[in-house]
């Protein structure tokens, strides 16, 4: 905690030396740097606040029951988050974990003149509904749709120029108080807590609670350079240990979710793993870290390009490769049709290979080919979807339930009821009525009426809930 405090009292200090040598210099009669400093963070939250959303979630969960040991009891549950509008059309950036096992999502925004006293005793009365538009767990970052316009916004940093020791805000709902603003430095600016996961994030001291995830982390021009996801913590509260995902990764998972409902990443067609001292002594390799190639697909954009196993990845694109994490994230996050120029070690010899990345096939997008948007468009609903059979079920692994209509993509269309579905949620029923087919399905909302309530039951990650509303 000492270092920590001690950080920000540096940068405070540095910050302070950087707007008095200013002041001197431009006006000697200006206000003192005092002021100019309390000055500039109170633009800048009024700058920022208005665009951050507090989440509020309801849906049903494992509860705890010590009357009954061992019996795993199903309850209603409420959680909350923070949340970034990113577009002025209603489009919030969040965490996934902040909307897991969610039915209702609702967003509380923040008063237009950010974090004044008038605004402090404002009543808030813009509470709205929100959709899932899609998430990525392995990412951990969703994307929700509010009705609205004109929209306060946040725009995204850059990564790519953040520096350690830069300073930084974190913006949330701490422990569900809305509207919060801490300030403090960039620890580093990278992290990767678990070594076998390609993850990457900004490390930071800026006081970061639960209810923060989802907020943004903003740098002094009140870009976002990052999105609180979690903490390193004994206690459960700040410890001056919090990650942010970098808003490199933020943006492009947001236009992939934004178009597919998941993420499209790249790949080269071959397989590397890392490099350990065991692996290095059995094959003679000339260094005892990083990547080797141990597959390359017969035709793939990797073989095409030259690529050998048993070649050591050096770099790809300048950017050293010193495992697999890293490897991983520099690919993973490519647009498809580019291309990655690696530098690979083979015996004594460095080749520099330049590597078409292509598209990485989505598990829902192998049913794309037997889509017809005519023939699969459930209309009451708005989507197109997909009977399962045994061919699509064994194309859809881990469905607890090998029955009924699989999500495959949502229509833009006037008049739909908005059900809150997402590609991927598989419908079981209508209102206790088993759906077996499409036109099952339809038959099922054929009779109901403008008013009457639905309740479809879903199997989404795994889980079955319900998705209640009414029709429209």
């Amino acid at each position: 905690m000492a270092s920590s405090y001690g950080l920000r009292a540096a940068a405070f200090l540095a910050l302070w030396g950087c707007l008095l040598s200013r002041a001197q210099v431009k006006d000697a009669e200006s206000p003192d740097s005092l002021h100019q400093l309390n000055s500039s963070f109170e633009n800048l939250s009024r700058k920022v606040s208005p665009a951050v959303v507090k989440v509020l979630v309801s849906g049903y969960g494992v509860v705890d029951d010590t009357s009954r040991r061992g019996v795993a009891l199903i309850g209603r549950q409420r959680s909350l988050g923070s949340g970034v509008i990113v577009d002025p059309t209603g489009y919030i950036v969040t965490n996934a974990h902040v909307i897991q096992g969610a039915q209702r999502i609702r967003v509380l925004l923040a008063p237009r003149d950010g974090g004044t006293y008038a605004a402090a005793f404002t009543q808030h009365d813009r509470i709205l509904e929100a959709r899932i538009v899609g998430q990525s767990k392995d990412v951990d970052l969703a994307v929700l749709k509010v009705e609205g316009k004109d929209l306060p916004t946040i725009p995204f940093g850059s990564y790519a120029r953040l520096r350690q020791g830069e300073l930084v805000l974190a913006f949330g709902s701490p422990e569900g108080l809305e509207n919060t603003m801490t300030m403090g430095v960039v620890s580093s600016v990278l992290r990767q807590p678990d070594p076998d996961k390609p993850s990457i994030y900004i490390q930071t001291d800026a006081a970061i609670n639960p209810g923060n995830s989802g907020g943004p982390l903003v740098d002094v021009d009140g870009k976002m350079v990052g999105l609180n996801t979690f903490i390193y913590s004994e206690s459960g509260g700040n410890e001056g240990i919090g990650f942010a995902i970098p808003s490199q990764v933020v943006r492009f998972a947001y236009r992939q979710i934004r178009r597919y409902g998941h993420i499209h990443r790249g790949e080269i067609g071959a397989s590397v793993q890392t490099i350990s001292p065991d692996l290095a002594a059995a094959l003679r390799l000339s260094q005892s870290s990083g990547v080797l190639v141990s597959d390359v697909i017969p035709g793939g954009p990797a073989d095409t390009a030259g690529l050998k196993i048993d070649d050591i990845v050096l770099s790809m694109d300048g950017v050293a490769i010193t495992g697999l994490p890293r490897f991983e994230v520099e690919l993973s996050f490519r647009v498809a049709e580019g291309k990655a120029k690696l530098q690979v070690l083979r015996g004594e010899d460095k080749l520099d290979l330049d590597v078409a990345v292509v598209e990485r096939p989505h598990q829902f997008d192998k049913l794309a080919d037997r889509v017809d948007p005519e023939r699969n468009r459930v209309a009451g609903l708005g989507i197109i979807g997909i009977e399962i059979d045994k061919e699509i079920s064994g194309l859809v692994s881990d469905l607890r339930n090998p029955v009924g209509v699989i999500v495959a993509a949502r229509t833009s269309e006037p008049g739909v009821s908005d059900a809150g579905l997402i590609p991927g949620d598989v419908i079981h029923a209508v209102n206790r009525v088993p759906v077996v087919t499409l036109q099952g399905l339809r038959d099922a909302l054929k009779v109901l009426h403008s008013g009457d309530p639905v309740a479809l039951q879903i199997e989404r990650d795994g889980r079955i809930s319900y998705l209640a509303f009414e029709i429209e």
